[in-house]
């Protein structure tokens, strides 16, 4: 079983940033990294195939496309592989925003 993170500004005093992470701010970060895609639907392939609906930014790593996924103000991502981390904090810090497990 994979541990699964949030990052999110809901931590974070009313300062001068937004308490929640907008789709568009989310789609121009991630827009300005070489390294991430934008999509729609997300395919897991397996002995079945499933897709499902949503905001995806697919991380490119080596051969690997790790899921990050914008739902209603944060962004999700699981810990299955562990350069995920390092990278997951980079994403929060440029967004201003903290990591939570779970």
């Amino acid at each position: 079983m994979s541990q699964r993170y949030r990052i999110t500004r809901t931590l974070q005093e009313n300062g001068d940033s937004a308490q929640t992470i907008s789709l568009e701010e989310c789609k121009r970060y991630f827009a300005s990294k070489p390294d991430f895609s934008y999509t729609s639907v997300f395919t897991v392939t397996g002995s079945t195939s499933m897709s499902i609906e949503g905001d995806f930014f697919m991380w490119s790593y080596g051969d690997a496309k790790i899921p990050f996924r914008y739902y209603q103000g944060d962004v999700y991502v699981s810990g299955t592989n562990e350069a995920v981390i390092p990278k997951m904090f980079e994403v929060a810090s440029e967004l201003e925003a903290d990591v939570l497990e779970g």
